[in-house]
């Protein structure tokens, strides 16, 4: 089996170490006997690509290399991924990267930037003075039918950790929360949720990077693309996730919740 990983403009959306979770996918395919090939979607490559990406993967970009993106993923591209993502082509989407699936993203200073609108969410910047939003981040998963995946895959439905360094605020319209917060700011201090989550597309702040601390994530990701590839079910074989338990209990234990460390 081959799955092809889209990485959404690797040179300008790849803050706070987004790239570890292309390499988290890469790597766990790998030692699972699975061919993987990376395929950068952007301005400098084919729009062929746009149309090969099996599971694709967002990072985070500052306000001026976002209005670079939304500049030039527009047209076939736009329709390409909204196509995708709409039929079910799993996804994980960091920091920035959500406020592109939205319907606009209103900087500090600027113009409002308008996103692709997949998701029923809008991301406001509160202005300069405005402290940011900075710190470990733990969440449960609120999708009843992701919670039931990660269950039926690991025996439970363990707390999502993550590190989010955000100043936009996003409010979410007619989408799920990707997760509750139990610690942390979340999507904008107030509401106490944390992301979206669209079909097998996954939203969120929570980086540092995401997959690597939440291999389990990785797994569901690299299953939900097989079965959407080749229609068929796959169970995928354990690794050895000792060092990745491990930094979990860490965090959790940093954050006062080894009571919860799932």
């Amino acid at each position: 089996m081959q799955l092809n990983i889209g990485w959404l403009y690797p040179n300008l959306m790849s803050t706070y170490g987004d790239r570890g979770n292309v390499i988290c996918l890469q790597r766990r395919c790998q030692w699972r006997g699975l061919e993987v090939n990376i395929l950068p979607l952007d301005q400098e490559n084919d729009i062929q690509y746009f149309h090969e990406f099996d599971v694709v993967v967002g990072g985070g970009a500052q306000d001026r290399q976002q209005e670079i993106v939304m500049r030039d993923l527009q047209g076939e591209k736009a329709t390409i991924i909204k196509q995708k993502l709409n039929a079910g082509i799993p996804g994980v989407f960091t920091c920035g990267s959500p406020q592109l699936l939205g319907k606009y993203y209103e900087p500090a200073l600027g113009k409002k930037i308008d996103g692709l609108g997949i998701l029923d969410l809008v991301t406001k910047h509160p202005g300069q003075n405005v402290p940011r939003c900075i710190g470990n981040v733990a969440f449960e998963i609120v999708p009843p039918n992701l919670a039931e995946d990660i269950r039926e895959m690991t025996g439970d439905c363990p707390i999502i950790v993550g590190f989010e360094n955000h100043g936009g605020r996003t409010y979410l319209g007619d989408v799920s929360p990707l997760g509750k917060v139990i610690s942390g700011y979340g999507n904008n201090g107030e509401d106490g949720f944390e992301g979206a989550f669209y079909q097998s597309a996954i939203a969120t702040y929570a980086h540092g990077p995401l997959l690597p601390k939440n291999p389990f994530l990785a797994d569901w990701l690299i299953i939900k693309a097989i079965e959407q590839k080749y229609q068929q079910k796959i169970n995928l074989s354990p690794l050895e996730d000792t060092l990745a338990n491990q930094g979990r209990k860490a965090i959790l234990k940093k954050l006062g919740l080894m009571g919860n460390n799932r």
